[in-house]
């Protein structure tokens, strides 16, 4: 499942809780649908039924004349609060706009797998930011890669050819997003599992962060007060744009403005308008961009700053340009334009490389970790808990041995290309077809293979607009916003900034709410 930075429609200090202590109401959450009291014995997971448990909401899905009222309340409630999207007929325009998709309840999540994401991600901001300063790292780990994979590759030239020139840029700000899902292991007790780091265009923040009063009042219309008291703060559109708003400050010219780099279709504006307006509320000044208008307005004086239409440009935020179809020629000039100037990319090229599925996979070997993080013995092992099975493709007889394993058995595993933006993966069948296909082939290298997550799937409704109201089988994806700043090698900022949950329908293997897959959803702690 995966969001996307405009990805389409519509990707603390420390020690502290973003919520209140309690919240877990004395219930834990077991697979196989059991909701157990804290302190007794996980039962092992029956067979799975046909549909999964409802729980905490089974009583109300059972009534058709509540669901109906609480969803008719649900659709204006998103309207009022701004949980928007334009229309794929006028993707462009705000003439014409409705509500992004959502689940009509929230969904509940385990409160101690909920703490252990947020506790992690400020090691993640750590883990991130060495990868994207370790030149020989990035170069030994997408070495295979690179010789099959087009767009990897041109990334990575302009990541040398930057360093070749020397960096201009000494401010450095990173907003990524950690996506992980809930497994359920042999003994029938749920882990957290990460799916990918997000490193470029983390999207939702700003409609996630006005979804909760929606759910809030749907539990309200319900005769469910008490659990609507209960629902998280969240507000990942404030964190971002204080992010933004330090590197900003930072670059040191309060004339500059941070500019926006959008896609050409902008179906989801309302989620950047939310970090957008925020910055907007500091007296910052926002422009919005494409990569065509860069490349025909932009230019960098002999101090290497950027300018765009005679502004100078403090601060590039990154919406686009994550997936090949975003580029041309033009378009990779405009790149290469942008990162060699002064100004505070997020990300930078380097950070962006940070995320492919390859570095992802490389982390997961013995030693990596210690190697990136020297020292950080308790931050490594916070970490490496959150790591699904993950194995190179690369040849020789490592990657020769787990081709034909998965070959053997698909079900076990998840083929991942190195692309971002959701609906890429391949499972099943498919996924034996494809391997089968560039077994003997370097092409292989450009995949990476992961153990298939397999959460407990539980009952909810997915509101979309112009879909039937009906109830579905689900399981959610929880992602956390990650948010620093460093100037030169100090650290200045590192925190997490707000959660997003998205729910889809357990038919689909794969794709977020950028793929109108998932949907909208809020955490409910059990």
């Amino acid at each position: 499942m995966r969001g996307a930075g405009s990805r389409g429609r519509a990707r603390l200090g420390s020690g502290a809780r973003p919520w209140p202590a309690g919240t877990g109401h004395g219930l834990g959450w077991g697979c196989g649908g059991a909701f157990v009291r804290r302190g007794a014995p996980v039962r092992p997971p029956p067979p799975r039924p046909t549909l999964a448990m409802a729980a905490p909401w089974e009583d109300v899905l059972r009534n058709e004349g509540a669901i109906q009222e609480a969803a008719s309340v649900a659709v204006d409630a998103a309207l009022l609060e701004g949980v928007l999207m334009r229309t794929e007929r006028e993707p462009n325009a705000s003439d014409v706009v409705n509500y992004a998709p959502f689940t009509l309840l929230p969904s509940a999540v385990p409160s101690a797998l909920f703490e252990q994401a947020y506790a992690v991600q400020q090691d993640f901001n750590l883990l991130v930011d060495a990868i994207s300063q370790n030149k020989e790292f990035l170069e030994h780990t997408l070495a295979s890669t690179i010789k099959v994979d087009d767009f990897t590759a041109q990334l990575f030239r302009i990541h040398m050819q930057v360093l070749k020139e020397g960096l201009a840029q000494s401010v450095f700000l990173g907003i990524n997003r950690s996506d992980y899902m809930f497994d359920c292991g042999v003994d029938g007790t749920p882990a957290l599992k990460q799916i990918e780091i997000n490193t470029i265009a983390a999207s939702f923040g700003g409609l996630t962060s006005r979804t909760v009063a929606v759910h809030g009042r749907v539990l309200k219309v319900l005769g469910k007060s008490e659990e609507a008291s209960r629902l998280l703060p969240n507000n990942p559109s404030k964190g971002l744009a204080l992010g933004i708003a330090k590197a900003w400050e930072l670059y040191g010219s309060r004339s500059a403005v941070v500019m926006f780099l959008v896609e050409e279709v902008q179906r989801n504006i309302f989620d950047q308008r939310c970090v957008e307006n925020e910055l907007w509320n500091r007296n910052i000044r926002v422009i919005r961009k494409r990569f065509r208008d860069v490349f025909e307005k932009g230019s960098l004086d002999d101090a290497k700053r950027l300018y765009m239409d005679g502004q100078e440009v403090a601060v590039v935020y990154y919406r686009e340009g994550y997936v090949p179809k975003n580029y041309n020629q033009q378009n990779w000039e405009a790149r290469l334009l942008l990162e060699r100037s002064r100004a505070v990319k997020c990300p930078d090229i380097a950070t962006q490389l940070a995320g492919t599925k390859k570095v992802q996979q490389e982390l997961s070997r013995p030693g990596t970790l210690e190697r990136l993080l020297p020292g950080r013995t308790e931050a490594i092992a916070r970490i490496r808990a959150t790591f699904a099975g993950l194995y190179s493709l690369d040849m020789g007889e490592e990657g020769d041995k787990i081709a034909a394993t998965a070959i053997a058995d698909p079900d076990r595993f998840v083929l991942k290309p190195q692309r971002e933006g959701g609906g890429n993966n391949l499972y099943g069948e498919e996924l034996r077809q494809v391997l089968e296909k560039i077994r003997d082939s370097p092409e292989r290298t450009s995949y990476i293979l992961m153990d298939k997550i397999k959460p407990q799937p539980a009952m909810n409704y997915l509101l979309r607009a112009h879909s039937p109201l009906q109830v579905s089988e689900c399981i959610s994806e929880l992602g956390i916003f990650g948010v620093y700043v460093r100037q030169d090698k100090e650290m200045v900022m590192n925190k997490a900034a707000g959660h997003l949950l998205r729910t889809k329908a357990i038919e689909h293997a794969d794709g977020g709410v950028a793929a109108g897959v998932a949907v909208l959803d809020s955490p409910y702690l059990v």
